[in-house]
């Protein structure tokens, strides 16, 4: 095998498959990258046998051949070299020569026949949706998932292809988030998987190439495929498509729609940015709560604790009566953060009920959203 690539194309297409290596120590070679040159493409692919990932980069191959190597070292190795134009060499040992002008490192690695290949799915259901769009999605509810080892289901976005939309939900018990997209879904075609919760931190990662995302999914596995134009000029030097292929977390997602509060609350039109920034000031001296004070046409955002107390006001658009809430502070801004829209409108009735956050459809658009936060009992 004998190839020249461009430093930063190699450096990204590491970057990208490093975070899915393997760490168990029974078999090592999932601590390896597999490197395969072909016919003007490099290939790069580690897997930890739940998540696997693969891309391709520019290459001048002139030797065809594969070969695995570490790859935390090799990226390291990688980043650091001086020239921008990098020459990669193996013979038929599980060996590598790395050099530029002024630098050589041999790299021992692995025999790339031992590599475990990437799973093939059979007899999946299969969709094409906007790369930005799926990411955005999953930015909105990600930061919902359950963090308890317990709770194995809740760790993880569960999605939901049903006949006119698809659904994105997490939930960690506390507070439940929910985003939705008009789609059409044929007859048969509907599924729902629950995606593990290291896949989506892949996921919100994609280089920012290409334009279409293709979600494959069985029982048991799901495959996402970055699809890369071959017009696409990006700086990345990625090609063909960016592939994860991952196992789904096993069991039944809860019933998240019984969560959603179904009477009437009061509700207010708010600016996000202003009230994320409000929110952030107040909890600089209370993390733990803070209380919000809603009366026509202004909301208060008091926080308090042993340090001192704060306290921010901010205009809104509401004619209600005054009701006062207290959240935890971390609650309000993940989704406040997350989302996109200028103006957000949160419901709510008293100290005792949830709030919610919603972002409901334009006329024009097929996104909505929805936040429910548990609130925190005023004393």
């Amino acid at each position: 095998m004998k190839f020249k690539i461009n430093r930063d194309f190699f450096s990204s297409g590491l970057q990208l498959v490093t975070s899915v290596v393997g760490t168990r120590k029974t078999m090592p070679i999932l601590q390896n990258v597999l490197i395969e040159a072909r016919s003007g493409v490099v290939r790069l692919t580690t897997t930890n046998l739940d998540l696997g990932a693969r891309c391709s980069v520019k290459a001048e191959v002139s030797e065809e051949g594969t070969v695995t190597l570490p790859v935390k070292e090799l990226g390291r190795i990688v980043r650091e070299l001086a020239d921008m134009e990098v020459n990669v060499e193996s013979t038929d040992t599980p060996k590598a020569t790395i050099s530029t002008r002024g630098s050589v490192f041999n790299v021992m690695g692995m025999d790339s026949k031992e590599f475990p290949p990437l799973p093939e799915l059979n007899e999946q259901k299969e969709f094409d949706l906007d790369r930005q769009e799926v990411v955005s999605m999953l930015k909105s509810v990600s930061y919902a998932q359950s963090v308890n080892e317990e709770r194995y289901m809740l760790k993880g976005v569960f999605f939901q292809f049903s006949k006119d939309r698809l659904s994105l939900v997490a939930t960690d018990g506390r507070r439940l988030a929910v985003t939705r997209r008009e789609m059409k879904v044929l007859e048969g075609d509907e599924g729902e998987f629950i995606l593990p919760s290291l896949t989506v931190s892949e996921l919100e990662k994609l280089p920012d190439v290409g334009e279409t995302v293709s979600i494959s999914f069985t029982d048991r596995q799901v495959a996402f495929e970055l699809k890369i134009d071959e017009n696409d000029d990006a700086p990345t030097g990625f090609v063909d498509s960016v592939y994860l292929v991952s196992k789904v977390v096993e069991g039944k997602y809860p019933n998240y729609k019984q969560v959603i509060p179904k009477d009437d609350f009061n509700a207010a039109n708010i600016e996000r940015e202003l009230m994320q920034e409000c929110v952030h000031r107040a909890a600089l001296v209370s993390d733990e709560k803070v209380t919000l004070r809603i009366k026509k046409n202004e909301m208060e955002i008091t926080g308090q604790s042993s340090l001192g107390d704060a306290c921010e006001s901010m205009g809104i658009t509401y004619e209600g009566e005054e009701a006062t809430v207290s959240f935890n502070p971390r609650f309000l801004l993940d989704p406040l953060k997350s989302l996109q829209r200028d103006k957000v409108t949160l419901e709510f009735r008293d100290d005792m009920s949830p709030g919610v956050f919603k972002v409901n459809k334009e006329e024009d658009a097929k996104l909505s959203f929805l936040c429910v936060v548990m609130p925190i009992r005023t004393d």
